[in-house]
């Protein structure tokens, strides 16, 4: 498949998706980049820094969204949301000072678990 054509692709994809479908995917993907620098010994300090990122990104987006009044969810909903977030957001910059490889399992653990219970997966 060309490049065009993959990104033509993403777009049709990321219009039909659902919202939670979206987020499970940016979790997914977040959780896939710690775990291979988690795993890849010969990573660089530039793919730690960057899989770090996505995801110091992502959960700050969520966090970001979790505290705006206009959100929809139940305000318990969004205070667990916040708890995670802030859990995620100092784990995260814990690791971008000293990336501790077996200290990414947490982060990749919360990623894949909202993940699956957006997706309505076990």
């Amino acid at each position: 498949m060309s490049s065009a054509a993959a990104q033509a692709y993403a777009r049709v994809a990321n219009t039909t998706s659902s919202p939670r479908d979206i987020e499970a995917q940016a979790l997914l993907t977040a959780a896939n980049k710690l775990h291979a620098v988690m795993v890849d010994t010969n990573a660089t300090y530039s793919q730690t820094f960057d899989a770090l990122m996505f995801n110091r990104k992502l959960w700050s987006i969520f966090l970001s969204e979790a505290q705006r009044d206009s959100n929809p969810q139940p305000l318990e909903v969004r205070q667990n949301i916040a708890n995670i977030g802030i859990f995620v957001l100092s784990h995260t910059a814990a690791l971008q000072i000293s990336p501790q490889r077996e200290h990414f399992k947490p982060l990749i653990e919360i990623n894949r678990n909202i993940a699956a219970g957006l997706s309505g997966r076990p």
